[in-house]
């Protein structure tokens, strides 16, 4: 094992510097990971672009990264899980006190979490990084490394769908086919959905949630009215959708999220909007909506690995650019561009192999 742990560290907007950090030993419950793949989320690109997302806001140099894979090279004297060399997809979020949240299962609302790359927590863009082993899951032998890092957006699809209560003979309408909206798709057709369609302005990303098992795809227009692209919505599917999952942030969406569904539906909001948004609440009265929030995710890593690993999620062609950890600047401006859909910074210089 190196001696030297390279990290990539934000230290202002669009201000990386590669830094060699000490390797941290394992406590007693926690496991030290040679790292392998590691995603690049929207909200990682908002930090390094921004340097804050609401009132989460870059004060000191910190690591991003938090889709993320490794292999285990030591494990504190209390793990019994795991061993040296098993594989493991991480979970970012660890809750650091057994408040109420954490009894009632709800662990991702608690004020005392942990969260990878949410300042002021480092993340796991490194050669090595420790994390509680009770937050780590040992990836059977068919999964890659890269899989691995994607249980972690795949884990908000699932906790998106299941807020959303999607079930057999749900239709479901999407907006945004970025990575979230594309995985809440498949993770909605995996849950008995029977009918999905996805909206976007980008006709390849369109293409691709169609290859993905997407029903309808629609192509909007920037400035497209909310109730017309709707009535689109419904005239394709035949039906008002059940339910509505917005993965843009974008206004006009949530409009259209609300104007589409069917009365006693839910809408979802996923995607990260501005603190102050317009919406037609007098539709959400007069038909019985739901608006429900999602906060990162809760309780799903297993059924995530289980899905991958039975291959009734297959989320491999999300992965578009690959780039090693040193090129990460170049990454993220290809990311902020809109040029891949997910991309993977590899953390292992002897093993870039997804």
């Amino acid at each position: 094992m190196e001696k030297d742990n390279l990290c990539m560290v934000l230290h202002s907007k669009r201000n990386f510097r590669l830094e060699k950090r000490p390797v941290q030993e394992p406590g007693p419950n926690d496991v030290l990971l040679q790292m392998h793949s590691v995603g690049i989320c929207g909200s990682d690109v908002h930090f390094w672009h921004d340097g804050r997302i609401g009132d989460f806001v870059v004060a000191q140099p910190l690591v991003l990264g938090h889709e993320a894979s490794g292999r285990v090279v030591k494990v504190g004297s209390a793990v019994k899980h795991l061993k040296v060399g098993d594989r493991v997809a991480i979970e970012p979020g660890v809750p650091l006190e057994m408040d109420d949240f954490v009894k009632q299962g709800r662990y991702n609302l608690t004020p005392s979490i942990y969260f990878c790359a949410t300042p002021p927590d480092d993340g796991t863009l490194c050669r090595y990084y420790t994390h509680n082993a009770n937050f780590c899951y040992k990836l059977p032998d068919n999964l890659t490394f890269e899989e691995g890092a994607l249980a972690e957006p795949l884990s908000v699809g699932i906790h998106t769908c299941r807020r959303a209560g999607v079930s057999i003979n749900s239709t479901v309408l999407i907006c945004g086919a970025g990575p979230i909206g594309l995985i809440c798709m498949a993770v909605a057709r995996t849950m008995g959905a029977s009918r999905t369609i996805i909206l976007d302005v980008n006709p390849q990303r369109l293409k691709l949630a169609k290859e993905m098992g997407a029903d309808f795809t629609l192509t909007v227009e920037q400035g497209d009215a909310p109730k017309q692209v709707a009535k689109s919505v419904q005239d394709l599917l035949g039906v008002e959708p059940h339910i509505a999952i917005d993965c843009t942030g974008a206004e006009s969406c949530i409009q259209t999220g609300i104007y589409a569904t069917r009365p006693g539906g839910v809408v979802v909001l996923v995607g990260a909007c501005s603190s102050m948004t317009t919406v037609p609440l007098i539709d959400v009265t007069i038909k019985e909506l739901d608006i429900r929030g999602i906060f990162r995710y809760c309780n799903t890593w297993p059924t995530a690995i289980d899905m991958l690993a039975s291959k009734k999620v297959n989320l491999k062609p999300l992965v578009t650019h690959r780039f090693p950890l040193e090129q990460a600047p170049r990454a993220f401006e290809v990311a902020h561009q809109g040029l891949g859909v997910k991309i993977m910074l590899k953390c292992d210089q002897n093993d870039q192999n997804p």
